[in-house]
């Protein structure tokens, strides 16, 4: 078919254009989890090394022109990956870490030189097990009454693992369960009161209970991994009202004399409340006995009298004391009762004096554990105080003499007689460590007299010791030194840890452990450490150890110390040569070196010094002694030089030489050493034995081109050679001569 003019152009233009036209290239799409091709729905494990390579992008140009491949990211985001433009292989650069960077975004694009194609990808970035559980909140602190019903939930701790799946799921647990009275809520992480227990504000305060939250356990390079986080719930136990009034310094006597004036004191009944947490206000008032004759203080407990003695009618009042607790709204509590015996008496004829069980006594011994209670009453002391006396007579006031700020008396004004009370005041300096015994005074002196009448009573406290001190070491770090071919069972260093405590809890166990300590044990009681009986020491291996050592007592209490041994370096190894040793080609006027090595690991065992010890004639060569460098003498200068001084017409020589070490004792090996001699300018070594008809020179040119094989004619009357022919690389000169001397000096031409 004809076309017309115009669709001919058409066509023609149409063809044109196709032909001029250059097609952009494009990426392979490979689908899910291909690791080439163009990125699609790519993921990447967060725990993926740095340095690894990752993927290779993977494309083509329609018309087969190469291409280059590139990767951008965002100017505010880390450029987490490089890439090899050439063959498109991508490297992870940058650590990942999916909780703070769950995707990556970026810009993948292939060029064929004019046309650039850009893809935007994006990269999920997968869990692995790589975060702790971290409790939120902290502290835990929480506080209940003491009267909790048991089973109840106490309080709740949250932790949170940013990992996914089992990696991020959570689980609590309580350390030493076996000892504590609480459980927990493996899910919900509530920490209740065991079944069948309760609190009890008088016995323990606080409770300190360790929770270890874990989570499920995965995936982290390749290994399964199960982290875990601890924390402290502090639970204070709130006092509750459950216990009665406790009267202090009974029994109660008091005297009035016949001087007495109404409205004096006559003695004071102390009471406090059991409960030490949050005790109540205590109100004093007299039941019966009194016969109007004496009235008390409701707030102080202070008796008065509120009548002149005269007007007494009995010697002997016995009344009855009833104190009530107020709580915090006003209304009554728990109330108890005590006895008050007041005598009526008139002349001041004896001193106060002190009674114990079996009548009057000036010395009382108690003993007791160091660091009681706060508060707590000396209660194996039964001390009385009396004064026969009647009314102000009676009266006197007692103290303490001795040691300050640690004991307080009760009562401190007595009216004729008082029980003696004894409190702790000081708990902390109460420490059997700084006092085996505590010696004071009590005294006990008339107030209102003119005479002043007095006595006192030796009180002597034998401390008991518990067990309140760690044992400490004498150092924090014990350093050591060995030699390394010390035999097995050897001694290395004594420890020391002194624990003040006495008995077995002063008795200090010693262990030690650490990646260095395998080689090494100690005397769990001297703290002698030495090495295993099996131990084979090598300084050559491993010239320091270090571990730690443990001090512990009966009850666990315990402290660290870091040990550090070296091994000292002993002459035990021989030098050696190398293999290079059996032969060496000497160019005139230079050296040729030996060398020997000591395994040995410290100066001077591992330092070598060298000598011939055997040469034939000797008059050759020299060495220098710590180089190992070998030289012809200074004489020998040239071929000529060398034959003047030798027979030795080959120019080899078998040298013997000796390496020997710098130790004590010191080793040495000797070797069998070939040298050839060749000449400097052109590295022409003569071969020939004397009377001979022929001779031959081989000549190495090593690794420069050499332009051919030599021929030499070697003239038998002046020695002169001549060069005849030329063939091929690594020549071999043949030469023919009369039976006569050789001239070592070739002239060529």
């Amino acid at each position: 078919m004809r076309l017309s003019p115009r669709a001919a152009l058409a066509l023609g233009l149409l063809r044109l254009c196709l032909a001029q036209a250059n097609f952009a290239p494009h990426f392979f799409d490979n689908g899910v989890g291909s690791t080439n091709g163009n990125m699609a729905l790519f993921s990447l494990p967060e725990d993926t090394p740095v340095g690894s390579h990752v993927y290779t992008l993977n494309g083509t140009d329609p018309e087969g022109d190469p291409v280059s491949y590139h990767i951008s990211f965002d100017p505010s985001a880390r450029s987490v990956f490089s890439i090899d433009p050439n063959f498109g292989n991508i490297t992870l650069i940058e650590e990942l870490d999916r909780e703070r960077e769950g995707e990556i975004e970026a810009i993948i694009s292939i060029s064929d030189g004019l046309n650039l194609v850009a893809e935007k990808v994006t990269i999920l970035v997968t869990d692995a097990n790589d975060e702790v559980p971290r409790f939120i909140q902290e502290p835990y602190i929480v506080q209940v009454p003491e009267d909790i019903p048991a089973g109840s939930s106490i309080f709740k701790v949250h932790a949170m693992d940013k990992d996914t799946g089992s990696g991020g799921s959570v689980t609590y647990f309580l350390q030493n369960i076996q000892s504590t009275k609480f459980a927990m809520d493996h899910h919900s992480g509530v920490l209740r009161l065991r079944a069948e227990t309760t609190l009890d504000y008088e016995k323990a305060q606080a409770h300190f209970v360790i929770v270890v939250a874990k989570d499920g356990g995965g995936r982290l390079r390749g290994a399964d991994v199960v982290f875990s986080a601890t924390t402290t719930v502090t639970v204070y136990v709130e006092d509750v009202q459950d216990m009665a009034p406790v009267f202090v310094g009974t029994p109660y006597y008091g005297y009035v004399y016949e001087d007495t004036v109404p409205g004096s004191e006559v003695l004071t009944v102390v009471a406090m409340d059991g409960d030490r947490g949050k005790p109540n206000h205590i109100l004093y008032s007299l039941l019966n006995g009194s016969d109007g004759a004496f009235e008390i203080n409701e707030t102080s407990g202070a008796i008065l009298v509120t009548q002149s003695p005269a007007q007494l009618r009995r010697e002997v009042y016995e009344l009855h004391v009833q104190v009530t607790e107020v709580s915090s709204a006003g209304s009554p509590a728990v109330q108890a009762t005590v006895p008050v015996t007041i005598r009526i008496v008139d002349l001041n004829n004896h001193p106060p004096t002190f009674y114990g069980e079996s009548g009057p006594q000036n010395r009382f011994e108690l003993s007791m554990y160091e660091h009681p209670p706060q508060g707590e009453i000396l209660r194996g002391l039964k001390i009385t105080v009396n004064d026969s006396d009647q009314g102000a007579n009676a009266k006197f006031n007692l103290r303490m003499v001795g040691p300050g700020g640690i004991f307080r008396v009760v009562p401190q004004t007595v009216l004729n007689e008082a029980q003696v009370t004894i409190i702790v005041e000081n708990s902390a300096a109460i420490d059997f460590e700084k006092f085996k015994l505590l010696t004071f005074k009590l005294l006990a002196i008339e107030v209102s007299t003119p005479e002043k009448f007095s006595s006192t009573a030796d009180v002597l406290i034998q401390l008991l010791d518990t067990n309140d001190n760690v044992p400490k070491f004498t150092s924090h770090y014990y350093i050591a030194r060995i030699p390394e071919n010390a035999p097995g069972g050897s001694n290395v260093v004594a420890v020391t840890a002194v624990d003040p405590d006495t008995g077995p809890w002063g008795e200090v166990r010693y262990s030690i452990y650490g990646s260095g300590a395998d080689l090494f044990l100690v005397h769990p009681s001297t703290g002698i450490i030495c090495t295993q009986p099996w131990a084979n020491l090598d300084a050559e291996a491993t010239a320091r150890y270090n571990f730690y050592v443990k001090a512990e007592d009966m009850e666990g209490r315990y402290s660290l110390a870091e040990v550090f041994i070296t091994l000292l370096d002993v002459n035990d190894h021989y030098p050696q040569f190398g293999k290079s040793i059996q032969e060496k080609t000497m160019v005139l006027g230079t050296s040729v070196k030996i060398e020997a090595t000591d395994q040995d690991a410290e100066e001077p065992n591992n330092l070598v010094d060298y000598s011939i010890t055997h040469a034939e004639p000797a008059n050759v060569f020299d060495i220098d002694a710590y180089t190992g460098e070998i030289r012809l003498k200074n004489s020998i200068r040239s071929l000529d030089s060398l034959n003047n001084v030798t027979c030795n017409r080959d120019y080899t020589w078998s040298l013997e030489v000796q390496a020997k070490d710098r130790g004590s004792p010191s080793f040495s090996t000797t070797a069998l050493l070939k040298i050839d001699i060749i000449d400097t300018e052109v590295g022409i070594k003569p071969e020939w034995g004397r009377g001979s008809s022929q001779a031959s020179l081989q000549h190495d040119w090593g690794e420069r081109p050499s332009p051919a094989f030599l021929q030499i004619i070697l003239d038998a009357n002046t020695g002169s050679c001549a060069i005849t022919h030329t063939y091929q690389p690594r020549l071999l000169c043949n030469t023919q001569a009369l039976e006569s001397g050789w001239n070592s000096s070739l002239n060529t031409h």
